[in-house]
């Protein structure tokens, strides 16, 4: 499904090298988990796969189209979705309105509360929200996932959805995860310390200082970070 050959990008004005001769395939329903440590070249990876980056050099196929050139809304049409750290909140939007947007067609009160539904939340309590600073850092992401699930995409990139979430809504996005990926006819990737989100992948992908140091199935790799046999660091299973 999507196959990158030989991607690098440098920092123009620094002339610094943030992905060095990157080559990797995921197959179509596959779901892997990109780690390693900070500055190894995690997000810009996800971007420029996503389309927000352009690489310096390098090809980039998916479906054997080459989408190189093609920007983010140009590969959103293809099925490639892009999930932020931290979501984006529009004022004057509702849920109900931001699920329609994503399914690209007018969906009732009853279809989009479904989608909600899927991600763990309590469909009538959220529908006719405004995507403001009311809701939680937890509740957004289960929102956006909405969005991705409404969307229907082949291949679904999250960027340390962790981050700025509690234990407890940590703990749901796990779950919201694994029944997304039971779900959906499609790969997921996720850029990820944690390692309750690496024991959930079908693969696992280290990359460190631009470069991939290993790849392959959960049970090779993950043994690995966990020993200290590749030299990652890596935040460790959240403790309840």
């Amino acid at each position: 499904m999507l196959e990158l050959k030989n991607i690098c990008f440098e920092v123009e004005d620094e002339k610094k090298g943030i992905l060095k001769d990157v080559s990797l395939k995921i197959d179509s329903g596959k779901f892997v988990v990109i780690t390693g440590p900070n500055g190894g070249g995690k997000s810009t990876l996800a971007r420029i796969i996503s389309g927000i980056l352009t690489p310096t050099s390098g090809q980039i196929l998916f479906d054997g189209q080459d989408i190189t050139g093609l920007d983010i809304t140009e590969r959103a049409k293809l099925g490639i979705s892009f999930a932020f750290q931290q979501p984006v909140r529009f004022k004057g939007i509702t849920v109900h309105d931001l699920i329609s947007l994503a399914a690209g067609s007018p969906l009732n009160q009853v279809e989009a509360c479904l989608y909600l539904s899927e991600v763990g939340l309590c469909a009538r309590d959220y529908i006719d929200r405004e995507l403001n600073d009311s809701l939680s850092g937890g509740e957004i992401k289960r929102i956006e996932i909405a969005t991705i699930l409404a969307r229907g995409t082949k291949l679904s990139i999250f960027d340390e959805p962790e981050a700025g979430i509690d234990l407890w809504s940590f703990k749901n996005l796990i779950a919201v995860f694994q029944k997304m990926y039971e779900k959906i006819n499609g790969s997921i990737m996720i850029i990820s310390h944690q390692e309750r989100i690496l024991n959930i992948a079908d693969e696992i992908i280290v990359l460190a200082n631009g470069k991939i140091i290993s790849q392959g199935a959960r049970e090779d790799i993950l043994p690995r970070l966990l020993n200290g046999t590749d030299k990652v660091d890596f935040c460790p299973r959240m403790e309840e």
